[in-house]
């Protein structure tokens, strides 16, 4: 049985943000949660991670509910809780406190093994002559490939 490749991307978190560090975090899913992620039923848009009680949590992150789940089914935007190793968490943490941090997941998808996985990274808010740059340098960049392209 051939496995699909499930790659659920935040397109706008690369536009918003300036990424300083990036991390791969695990996430405590339930059954239905997994065939729906399976199913590529998931959305990053406006999520965020914080931390509560010395734990990263994701929020804002929706799973649609499983077409063939039961009464088990999962709530669709629930907060879920992300695991990565104590010395990432303490080391995240602590930048947090700095002003103008966030941490912002970036994509979403399934290692080898099937568990779903989620690359988070520690950003910086850009202002909006920082995006009218990256917008001139993504203009200018397809324009070179353009140009290569015919040559």
């Amino acid at each position: 049985m051939k496995q699909t490749q499930i790659n659920i991307k935040n397109r706008r978190a690369t536009f918003d943000y300036e990424i300083i560090e990036k991390y791969v975090a695990g996430i405590v899913l339930f059954g239905t949660e997994i065939k729906s992620i399976r199913g590529g039923h998931a959305s990053l848009v406006d999520s965020y991670c914080y931390f509560h009680q010395g734990e990263l949590w994701v929020k804002g992150m929706r799973i649609s509910e499983y077409f063939y789940g039961t009464f088990n089914n999962h709530a669709p935007e629930r907060e879920r809780k992300l695991l990565l190793q104590k010395k990432e968490l303490v080391k995240l943490e602590r930048k947090i406190k700095e002003s103008g941090l966030t941490i912002v997941p970036l994509r979403l998808f399934l290692n080898e093994k099937g568990y779903a996985k989620l690359d988070i990274a520690l950003c910086r808010g850009k202002k909006d002559y920082d995006k009218r740059e990256s917008i001139k340098e993504k203009d200018s960049k397809r324009d070179l490939d353009r140009v290569r392209k015919h040559f």
